[in-house]
């Protein structure tokens, strides 16, 4: 079902970015056999999520009938911006992308502007105040995926007086999932006194940075109560680091994380995670909270 939704959302925003922009002749000239040509260019493979939200584009596009060129990133703003100039002296009809970070963008979209070649941003946004550069947004509320984590921990600790303190495992420095997921997260728990982040470094999302990270935080930090990591992969890093140290990751340490891959699900269902925020690599427009406590068949209304 999260498949045949990405599928009808990204065929319809790629013919409503056509028609907005005046219809193929405007557009970039494509290829000639009367197929709409998508250049899109991907972060990288950072984590499980990245790796299957690939996929589904790449098997969405392919059933939609769009020819897509498929640019890595590698996690670097600078090949992203090269790959959308390559785009656009190729001429495609749509160029997607989903931004490594959130600022720094609206050169290179002008020229895309400029050659009639409309833009999608998927996943993560930008912050341009010039919104004409994109033709419209297909993603997540990050600041809601970090509320939910947030509302979890408070309702986990409500009947406890005693000081919380809380580790956290950024993503990506300056995306707009890192930025977002620890606005959301610390708007929430700044209502409680009792919480506190005593550290906070970015763990790349990678699952290698976060195990590294989280080993920093266990020495420097030796009363830690709680980690809320941006996505599983960091938080199944943090579990290596936690369990290398002798601790109970789970019972020792509370784990909130973001995603829901397979490991993470899996984690969750032996203890080792606590709660983790649905974010699909699918539909990535859904965002849901699970909790082991709930119920895991039935995930609340989207976001």
């Amino acid at each position: 079902m999260r498949r045949q939704i990405s599928t009808i959302l990204l065929t319809a925003a790629l013919v409503g970015g056509l028609t907005a922009c005046g219809g193929g002749d405007e557009a970039g000239s494509g290829s000639d056999d009367g197929k709409i040509t998508l250049g899109f260019s991907q972060v990288g493979a950072e984590s499980g999520w990245r790796t299957a939200n690939t996929k589904s584009i790449q098997e969405s596009a392919k059933t939609a009938g769009i020819d897509l060129k498929f640019s890595d990133a590698q996690q670097k703003q600078e090949n992203q911006i090269k790959a959308i100039r390559s785009f656009i002296q190729q001429k495609v009809d749509i160029i997607a992308f989903s931004p490594v970070v959130e600022s720094g963008w609206d050169t290179v979209l002008k020229e895309a502007k400029d050659a009639k070649i409309p833009v999608i941003l998927t996943d993560r946004a930008i912050d341009s105040p010039d919104t004409s550069l994109y033709k419209t947004f297909i993603g997540s509320d990050f600041i809601e995926e970090g509320k939910k984590a947030g509302d979890w921990l408070v309702k986990e600790y409500a009947s406890s007086t005693d000081p919380v303190n809380i580790v956290e495992l950024q993503g990506t420095t300056g995306s707009a999932p890192a930025n977002d997921r620890m606005k959301g997260f610390g708007d929430v728990i700044a209502t409680e006194p009792k919480f506190k982040i005593v550290a906070s470094q970015t763990g790349e999302f990678t699952r290698a940075k976060g195990k590294e990270v989280m080993e920093a935080f266990l020495k420097s930090n030796p009363d830690i109560d709680v980690l809320y990591a941006h996505n599983d992969d960091m938080g199944l890093g943090a579990i290596e680091a936690i369990e290398g140290a002798g601790k109970k990751p789970g019972t020792d340490i509370k784990i909130i994380t973001v995603d829901a891959v397979k490991d993470g699900m899996q984690a969750l269902a032996d203890g080792k995670i606590n709660f983790i925020v649905e974010c699909s690599p699918c539909s990535a427009h859904n965002s849901w909270n699970w909790s082991k406590r709930s119920t895991p068949a039935k995930p609340s209304k989207p976001a």
